[in-house]
């Protein structure tokens, strides 16, 4: 059993680092198996069962049946450098998701050495103890050793009712239940595998399904391979039956031609892009828990965000005391006994163990009060405490008197609630609202406190019926954080409409509202929430950009009204009533600093820091990264499009095959790597927030965008048709052609590259993964035309007069076919102004 130190403000000693870390060497970390190795056997299997690894494999038989040895030993080769590529990619991304889950890790709030401190779930051993609240998900198992909890153990039994647990009853608790209600100290007895969520290998840890967009792309690469096979077999069919190849080079056109149709490109590029896109938004500060949040981060049209932490600093201040007679006191000043009364009543209503910001304030000045500290005013102990819910906007804590037969209750919160059980007349209870008001407008937080005394025989079941006297206000501060008006003003110039969100009264809130650049003058209260139906609440809710008085609960029918308005809603929140509004929006934000672990399950995304700025960050990012998927998919369709194109036109002038499968195998190396380094780390346009959200349903796949692809490789394909025909006419040696042609689309695709993704980014600059990638293109292309063991092996010959002239030719004329456009636009433009000011110069002549 854990020591326990009566005199400790913890009460409980706790392990002592030495020996928690000699234990957690003993048992290992408190985390379930890591089962990797079967996700990399699964990896391997999706690999094998690739269609293009499929006909690299039937392509390598061919080679070894017709006795090509060397052929059949490059497409090995090519097989090998196949998987690498997948496995790097698939490592890549697997350091990106791991990387993000150790972010995510939760925290537990642990007792070593007589103090309490925050510690990853990870290092929790044997012997510890861990402060339970609400909202925590318990992180192994053990025995609850003081007061009372309420625990929803679903995840293990499959019964929704919370059931309790007590210190005098003992009973186990387990790893993966959720705290719904209560408080307490729980020691640990089992971890890791040891505690009944490892024996029956339950996972509370995932990577999430694949993203709508992602399943569209597998489905769209599934139906290509279908239609790359049938095509297949018919020029393979055309091949033996038209120009006479045999059945086993037949079979080799066909596969080229499949090789050459199917995008098997991209689901890497968007597994890719995601996960390293989360990984970097994660450097900044938010935490992406499903990938498809990465999707939808750039559709957002509303942010409706919470004020204190996300807003503000979340470094609430209690800066004056006013007293029952109405007069306030600086709280930085000497206190009297009146303002000490005040300071002792909210205490005794703020429950010690509170995490609220503005419970650590009233602790924080209570603290340097040398009588509330002596007394342990600070830390008095609650026989039953009613939190905000239930339509109580204050917080009510019941303290046995020292006699035994009579119940002392505190009572903190929103004025306009507490006021009215004080049953004051209604000149006293105008002037302290008139002052809470005056107070409000200034930018202050203002809470009610009162007590009342009863002798009833057992503690009150419901605070709002025992009449209560008033002490005094509370004034509290939170500062607006530095960022927020920068951000705010982004957000506007990107079309993106800001809801703020908060219990505060109208009056602070609105005060907030304008320094943070919103619109404070008319505010949606939770009152006329709950009266208005939803019709009524979508029309109101146009008007303001400000919120007060709102309760958790209140929160989903925001975001249901925004959705029905056709806005895709980013929705904050850190609480356990915040989970369903947060599940309801297209995006849940979780603030990773002070939000539940109920909250964060529910979220897309975690606020590691909580910052306002971060996530307007995240949207830039959202946008950045969704804007390269589309630069990714349309080059990806424009590069197949010249290989289609030299695999058919031989065919169709009865001349043996032009691209054979290794040959297109090493085109893919330059596709590959392309796509998910370059594209990916292509900055962002200038103007990316400077537009509005994109719809909710735009794809990468449009026709438009596959069309503008399509368009651009056939550009390439025609040119490189052109030359190869030119070489047949021009009577260039086969083997030299091949080297020609293929040298001039290896060229092109890196072409179709730089100038894809520039046009992303919007600027004529390029990413120093494209200066990297034009060099990897480059040795490729020396070893390929000047090393002779090299060539001979894909089949080509030593480089002549055409190799040197063609391929230039080629880039020049596709670049200037991916320009004219551009070029045709800047000249239409340029000769309407110049007709303009003509038309100008002859309307003034007499």
């Amino acid at each position: 059993m854990t020591a326990i130190d009566p005199g400790h403000p913890n009460r409980f000693e706790g392990l002592s680092e030495a020996e928690a870390a000699r234990r957690l060497r003993q048992d290992g970390p408190n985390a379930l198996p890591n089962r990797r190795w079967l996700g990399w056997l699964r990896l391997l299997w999706n690999i094998v069962t690739e269609p293009m690894f499929v006909m690299l494999l039937i392509a390598t038989a061919i080679y070894a049946a017709i006795g090509d040895a060397g052929e059949a030993a490059l497409l090995l080769a090519s097989v090998a450098i196949v998987m690498l590529i997948t496995l790097v990619q698939e490592f890549r991304t697997q350091g990106a998701l791991r990387a993000l889950r150790e972010l995510a890790a939760p925290l537990a709030h642990v007792v070593r050495d007589g103090n309490e401190r925050p510690l990853p779930v990870a290092g929790i051993v044997r012997g510890d103890v861990v402060m339970l609240r609400e909202g925590d998900r318990v992180p192994a198992d053990g025995v609850l050793l003081d007061d009372i909890v309420m625990l929803d153990e679903s995840l293990l039994t499959g019964e929704s009712v919370a059931v309790k647990h007590t210190a005098t009853e003992r009973r186990d608790i387990k790893a993966g239940t959720l705290v719904v209600a209560g408080h307490g100290h729980m020691e640990v007895t089992a971890t890791g595998s040891a505690t009944a969520l490892g024996m029956i290998g339950a996972s509370l840890a995932s990577e999430g399904t694949p993203s709508p967009l992602q399943r569209k792309a597998a489905r769209a690469v599934r139906v290509l391979a279908l239609i790359a096979m049938a095509f297949a077999a018919l020029v393979a069919g055309l091949a033996w039956w038209w120009d006479g190849l045999a059945p086993l080079d037949a079979a080799l056109a066909g596969i080229a031609l499949a090789m050459a149709i199917l995008p098997e490109e991209v689901p890497v590029v968007l597994t890719v892009f995601y996960a390293l896109g989360a990984r970097r938004i994660a450097r900044r500060g938010v935490l992406t828990r499903r990938l498809s949040a990465v999707e939808t981060m750039g559709a957002v049209s509303v942010l409706a965000v919470d004020k204190t932490g996300t807003l503000t600093q979340n470094r609430m201040a209690l800066v004056r005391l006013v007293d029952a007679t109405g007069i306030a006191h600086e709280a930085a000043g000497v206190l009297d006994d009146r303002a000490v009364d005040v300071l002792h009543a909210a205490c005794e209503a703020t429950p010690p163990t509170s995490m609220d910001p503005t419970d650590a304030a009233v602790r924080t000045l209570a603290e340097t009060v040398p009588r509330l500290a002596a007394t342990g005013a600070v830390a008095a102990h609650a026989v039953r405490e009613f939190p905000v819910g239930d339509g109580r906007m204050f917080v009510s804590r019941v303290i046995a008197g020292s006699d035994g037969t009579t119940w002392h209750i505190a009572t903190k919160g929103a004025i306009e609630n507490v006021l009215p059980l004080c049953r004051l007349d209604e000149a006293t209870a105008a002037s302290f609202t008139a002052l809470a008001m005056e107070l409000a407008a200034e930018g202050f937080r203002m809470l009610a406190v009162a007590r009342s005394t009863t002798n009833a025989g057992a503690p009150l079941v419901d605070p709002s019926v025992q009449p209560h006297t008033v002490v005094g206000l509370l004034a509290l501060a939170d500062p607006l954080r530095a960022d927020v008006p920068a951000a705010m003003a982004e957000c506007r110039a990107a079309g993106i409409r800001v809801l703020m969100i908060t219990g505060d009264h109208p009056a602070t809130a609105g005060a907030i509202a304008r320094k943070a650049g919103l619109r404070g003058e008319s505010l949606l209260t939770g009152a006329e929430i709950a009266s208005l139906d939803d019709n009524a609440l979508d029309i109101r809710l146009r008007e303001v950009d400000a919120c007060a008085r709102v309760l958790p609960a209140q929160k989903l029918r925001l975001v249901r009204s925004l959705q029905r308005q056709g806005h895709v809603v980013g929705m904050t929140g850190d609480g356990v009533n915040d989970a369903p509004a947060l599940r309801a929006a297209d995006v849940g934000v979780a603030m990773g600093e002070r939000g539940s672990d109920v909250a964060r399950e529910a979220a897309d995304l975690v606020l590691l820091n909580d910052s306002f700025a971060s996530l307007v960050m995240s949207i830039r990012l959202g946008r950045r990264i969704f804007d390269n998927v589309h630069g990714a998919v349309r080059f990806i369709s424009a590069a197949h499009v010249p290989i289609v194109i030299l695999a058919l036109v031989p065919l169709l002038m009865q001349r043996s095959p032009l691209l054979l499968p290794a040959q297109i195998v090493l085109l893919e190396m330059i596709i590959d790597p392309a796509c998910s380094i370059v594209f990916e780390a292509t900055p962002a346009s200038d103007d990316v927030m400077r537009r509005p959200p994109r719809a909710v349903d735009d794809s990468p796949f449009r026709a438009a965008i596959l069309a503008r692809g399509l368009i651009d490789g056939a550009g390439a394909g025609v040119v490189l048709a052109l030359a190869y025909i030119a070489l047949v006419l021009s009577a260039v040696p086969v083997r030299e052609a091949s080297l020609t042609v293929f040298l001039g689309l290896f060229a092109c695709v890196v072409t179709l590259v730089v100038t894809g993704q520039r046009r992303v980014a919007d600027r004529n600059v390029g990413t120093s993964w494209t200066y990297a990638l034009l060099l990897f293109a480059a040795a490729v292309i020396m070893a390929v035309a000047f090393l002779p063991g090299v060539h001979d092996l894909m089949g080509f010959a030593a480089p002549g007069w055409s190799t040197a002239f063609v391929p230039p030719l080629c880039v020049l004329l596709t670049v200037a076919w991916l320009r004219w456009p551009a070029a045709a636009m800047a000249i239409r433009r340029r000769w309407r102004r110049g007709a303009g000011a003509h038309g100008r110069v002859r309307t003034t002549d007499p």
